[in-house]
């Protein structure tokens, strides 16, 4: 047998293989996910190469410059007419640049903006061995109780990493809702996921807590992304693409070249029913509706305040606009199907997240909770299916992620010798012991609550008046239901503050510096201003209410 024989056995003739296109990617659109990754990068760099003592200050600068350079790029796009008529889809069909996108990105910046005050925040811990210190772990790798863990506190040692963690998280975030593809969809999530499993984890005080806070959120949240990435294969073996636009046609049965390989599974409706349940499952997972909410009170109570503040904020509002486009740009065609599920899941949200917050006796879990009661008001609009539900939907996550991290921002000042009294019976008398902060956080638990000229009301009257327009009436009937319910609960704190008298040995305010101020003061303005005249920012949200596709 001749070589050449031979050598035919396992070659075939093929043709040249044409030139590989280089891809096209639209800098200037994808430039406040751009700075913001950047930055991050740069924020490991300064970990690396800036002596310890300066870090602090150099990361708080990168941060800041870089989120506030990320948001007056989202609004000069807005400003380009890329939010209204210049709608696009860029990167390849990677990352759509329109309304909803631009109106999430630039809520998700400034939270994480006032997110990261809280971060920074370093006069509310007594000073330890002449060192300030902040929320975070003096060495996180340092075992707790240990000799190691003591040497770094001794020697002033401080977790800088929390700012590039802070900034890829973001990254994610920004991506996460603006994503157009399924593998898109899929990469944003681990990157706002894991830094969030890794910040959970750092807290100064109680931090076996933190820990184990960290490991369910972690554990919890890898059975979410399985399940998500199981349900994007069965999506692709379904319609043969990972594209939001083809998907949809594929369920509408308006799709044109169908590729062959595939032509076996395509439009096998089981692949399309289980992989989108699995993919609206690992989105609900990450908005904590009931019944995937079991990290939400675990990981509120455990992780370091500030960083609960800025998740419980973001997070949300990154994975209710990821929620929205799933639904309303690649299975509108399946409406029928996904709305009397959806019904059902906003329905034990909303009184699951009420009822149990009542029995709650540490202020970070009934937050949780109540947070959980919000996912199932904020699931009424996404219900809606509507030009108005999405613009209810936005207006209400922009509202109630201020409120959130001001919130947060002042569970960090109320401290015993323990680190923060986050149990209820501590905080009682608290009105009159300090009547500023028990005043700022009774506005918060109103606008929580609902109650007329916050943002709460103003979002909730919003989303269910689109409810009630889009068919789902009945729906609206349990919302108002369980806001009553959980205003019970709200009152109930602002009562224990207000109407107690204050214990000996109870807790003391501490006096925090201009950055924890401003982040609370941002929150108290914000609430005010959306519910006593929220009509500009309804017509803003109204605006960014449509999908490019």
């Amino acid at each position: 047998m001749s070589a050449t024989a031979v050598h035919s056995l396992w070659t075939t003739a093929a043709e040249p293989i044409s030139k590989i296109d280089a891809p096209k990617i639209e800098y200037g659109q994808l430039a406040p996910t751009l700075i913001i990754v950047g930055a991050a990068i740069v924020g490991i760099l300064v970990e690396a190469f800036v002596p310890r003592r300066s870090r602090y200050y150099v990361q708080m600068f990168v941060s800041v410059v870089a989120i506030t350079a990320a948001f007056a790029a989202v609004v000069a796009l807005a400003a380009d007419g890329y939010g209204t008529t210049k709608a696009q889809i860029a990167a390849m069909g990677a990352i759509a640049v329109d309304g909803p996108a631009l109106f999430l990105q630039g809520t998700i910046l400034l939270a994480a903006l006032v997110g990261l005050f809280t971060f920074a925040e370093r006069r509310l811990d007594p000073v330890v061995h002449g060192n300030r210190v902040d929320s975070f772990a003096a060495q996180a790798a340092a075992v707790p109780g240990s000799e190691s863990e003591k040497a770094a506190v001794k020697a002033g040692f401080t977790t800088t990493e929390v700012f590039p963690l802070l900034l890829f998280a973001v990254a994610g975030m920004l991506i996460f809702p603006a994503a157009n593809d399924l593998l898109t969809l899929f990469v944003a999530l681990e990157v706002l996921s894991l830094p969030l499993y890794l910040l959970c984890a750092l807290a100064r005080r109680k931090r076996l807590m933190s820990q184990e806070a960290a490991v369910k959120y972690f554990l919890l949240g890898a059975f979410a992304s399985a399940f998500t990435l199981f349900g994007i294969a069965l999506l692709y073996g379904y319609a043969g693409s990972m594209s939001y636009a083809t998907i949809a046609q594929v369920v509408e049965g308006t799709v044109q070249d169908v590729n062959p390989a595939l032509a076996d599974t395509m439009g096998n409706d089981a692949l399309l029913l289980i992989g989108a349940a699995l993919l609206v499952m690992g989105l609900l997972f990450k908005v904590g509706a009931v019944p995937f909410h079991m990290w939400t009170p675990d990981v509120y109570q455990g992780a370091p305040t500030p960083v609960t503040g800025f998740m419980a904020a973001a997070t949300k509002v990154a994975a209710f606009g990821a929620l929205l486009r799933l639904l309303y740009v690649v299975l509108p065609g399946l409406r029928w199907d996904w709305r009397p599920v959806m019904w059902a899941v906003a329905i034990v949200t909303m009184l699951g997240g009420a009822i149990v917050a009542i029995t709650q006796t540490d202020i970070k879990r009934l937050l949780a909770y109540s947070s959980i009661a919000h996912a199932g008001f904020i699931l009424a609009g996404v219900i809606a299916t509507t030009p108005d539900g999405v613009s209810s939907v936005l207006f209400y996550l922009a509202a109630y992620s201020f409120v959130t991290i001001g919130a947060f921002a002042v569970v960090t000042l109320v401290r015993d010798a323990g680190g923060e009294a986050t149990h209820l019976s501590k905080w009682a008398g608290l009105g009159r012991r300090s009547p500023l902060v028990a005043a700022v956080f009774a506005v918060f638990l109103l606008a929580f609550a609902g109650i007329p000229l916050t943002s709460g009301f103003a979002g909730k009257f919003a989303v269910f008046k689109a409810a009630a327009e889009g068919g789902a009436a009945p729906l609206v009937v349990i919302g108002v239901i369980s806001s009553a319910i959980a205003a019970f609960f709200y009152i109930r704190v602002i009562v224990l503050m207000f109407f107690s008298e204050p214990r000996p040995e109870g807790p003391t305010v501490a006096v925090p510096s201009p950055l924890t101020m401003t982040a609370i003061g941002v929150g108290v303005a914000v609430t005010l201003v959306l519910g006593v005249a929220p009509q500009y920012f309804l017509d803003l949200a109204g605006q960014a209410g449509v999908f490019v596709r």
